[in-house]
């Protein structure tokens, strides 16, 4: 496992994504049952252009039908701790409570600290103290729960996140603009990969949010885009 690289792996979604939705956009516009319109439809050029219309008109409601699970690991309490602000979502995370460190627990290394091979190997040696700190604790009798109080950011993590489409294009369109930290930017980005390898039609939604508004809303700009 590459130290930094976080590991992500898209374990759960509806078999009939663009179907669904679909069906979800057309029963807004037909005197038609849903069901008759689910099992009638079958041209995905009509679909799309149909989901298109609705999501670019803001009625996103439409694509909170839509589930989507991914299990997560080797990323930092410090990626996670951004992750889980974001709303509506449902998270289950490895907990420093009840799982015990042994021996060195693993760490993220930011590539800023990477890059510099003095400050890398100061960044090790005091994980390594933090580690036998812990441990000491523990052995000492100290319940993991408390312990747990000197482990730091860089600790590694792991956790099952869901959230439905609509809120997945949200953290897309915040995560992966270049102005967001770089850990979870590259995790928010390799989720987005794995569902677009299943469901293609959805890599126009998951993308920064100055591609989708065609400007730049932030107060610091990377440049990439013109201000609004």
């Amino acid at each position: 496992m590459e130290n930094n690289k976080p590991v992500v792996n898209l374990i759960s979604k509806p078999e009939n994504m663009l179907k669904t939705v679909y069906t979800a956009c057309r029963t807004c516009y037909s005197a038609d049952y849903p069901i008759n319109i689910y099992n009638s439809t079958d041209d995905e050029g009509k679909m799309l252009k149909l989901i298109e219309r609705v999501i670019s008109s803001g009625h996103y409601s439409t694509i909170e039908h839509i589930q989507v699970s991914f299990a997560i690991s080797n990323v930092s309490r410090a990626c996670t701790h951004q992750l889980v602000r974001h709303r509506h979502m449902s998270f289950s995370q490895k907990s420093q409570r009840y799982v015990k460190e042994k021996g060195q627990f693993d760490y993220i290394i930011p590539p800023t600290i990477e890059r510099n091979p003095d400050l890398k190997e100061k960044f090790e040696n005091f994980m390594e103290q933090i580690s036998t700190q812990y441990q000491e604790f523990v052995d000492a009798g100290i319940p993991a729960e408390d312990a747990r109080f000197v482990l730091p950011n860089a600790a590694a993590s792991s956790l099952v996140v869901s959230m439905n489409l609509r809120e997945l294009i949200h953290v897309a369109n915040l995560r992966l603009c270049t102005r967001a930290q770089y850990e979870i930017r590259i995790m928010v980005k390799m989720m987005c990969d794995e569902l677009v390898k299943e469901e293609p039609w959805l890599k126009p939604y998951l993308v920064p949010k100055c591609e989708r508004l065609g400007f730049c809303d932030e107060d610091k700009s990377c440049g990439r885009m013109q201000t609004r």
